[in-house]
């Protein structure tokens, strides 16, 4: 897989019937790897090592329902009162981050309400912070680290 713009992570990999699969330590098991999924791991271990954010307050890929529709988030980080802290999008390195995936954020965002957006290829990262108040958004250098 193509390096990323994200700190060395000294990641743990299987091979099984012809397939690559990377540990993911919020799940706790081996999934394929894809090219999201490598995006998706280093935003995890990112959050994790760098920024501090505790493992258990990190979850990945769970579903929600929009407008009827079953949908997927990649990572949300939440607070320790079960608000949602961090909404992560991410897509593979080959994926270019436009108005779509912005919007697609948005969306899932007007459901799960979190103070902190993170939109990333692996390459390029787009952090913004919420203003529920001003219905607005300011984008951010980067996210500030975990704090109790």
């Amino acid at each position: 897989m193509k390096p990323l713009q994200f700190p060395a992570v000294d990641f743990r990999f299987k091979s099984s019937e012809n397939k690559v699969y990377i540990f993911d330590v919020v799940r706790k098991k081996f999934v394929v790897l894809q090219p999201e999924e490598w995006v998706r791991q280093h935003v995890v271990h990112y959050l994790s090592n760098t920024k501090k954010f505790p493992l258990s307050l990190i979850n990945i890929e769970k579903q929600l329902t929009l407008n009827g529709i079953k949908k997927r988030y990649d990572v949300v980080v939440f607070n320790s009162d079960g608000t949602i802290h961090l909404l992560v999008e991410c897509k593979a390195p080959s994926v270019a981050i436009n108005q779509h995936v912005f919007d697609q954020i948005a969306q899932y965002n007007m459901q799960l309400k979190a103070t902190f957006l993170m939109v990333t290829n692996g390459l390029e990262h787009f952090y913004c912070k919420m203003d529920y108040i001003q219905e607005k958004y300011a984008f951010l250098p980067t996210i500030p680290d975990f704090s109790r």
